[in-house]
């Protein structure tokens, strides 16, 4: 009499087993795919995020260029509002003191108004409303020799008297680049 045979096993670990070949092909696939990640993170660091922002200083053009009010011209570029009075030319940082929000110029109120916590300001940049706990900046503002406005960013004023020393204030009467002259002149 035969003896009987026995069904293959269905055993989870009959199913599971792996052999020599597929092993060694498993064991260089995942060396190869390190490589190819530390060679990418080596990669990412030579060459890293570069944030490109506008320069700190630019000519703004001429004094004559800029009508009575507030001059929206540069707030996209630069982040600057330049504001010209009968006395002369100054240039405020279109930053929020508060959270450093962009606020907008709204010219029927005659107010700059910072969208996200409502905080308005003056034309001079003094607050009148919200949260912000001190005055818009002033950024250093100068008249080159070639007659045309230098505006610094990176020198700000914000304290009352200070803010309209010859730095933050250009002063500038009549229309003809002749009558055009820097504050301490």
């Amino acid at each position: 009499m035969a003896e009987p045979v026995a069904p293959p096993s269905s055993s989870p670990a009959a199913s599971q087993e792996i052999s020599r070949r597929s092993f060694l092909k498993l064991g260089w696939g995942a060396l190869l795919g390190f490589a190819a990640s530390s060679a990418g993170a080596t990669l990412r660091f030579i060459f890293p995020n570069v944030l490109y922002e506008p320069p700190q200083t630019f000519k703004a053009g001429r004094p004559e260029e800029y009508p009575m009010g507030v001059s929206t011209r540069w707030t996209k570029e630069q982040r600057v509002w330049i504001i010209r009075s009968e006395e002369g030319i100054y240039v405020l940082w279109a930053r929020c003191t508060h959270l450093g929000c962009t606020p907008n110029w709204f010219q029927a109120e005659n107010r700059f108004r910072c969208p996200c916590h409502g905080s308005n300001y003056t034309p001079a940049g003094d607050v009148i409303a919200g949260p912000a706990p001190k005055p818009l900046y002033r950024c250093a503002v100068r008249l080159l020799p070639s007659g045309e406005m230098l505006v610094d960013k990176s020198i700000l004023e914000d304290r009352p008297g200070l803010r309209e020393k010859p730095q933050f204030f250009v002063k500038f009467t009549g229309g003809s680049s002749n009558s055009a002259a820097p504050a301490n002149a």
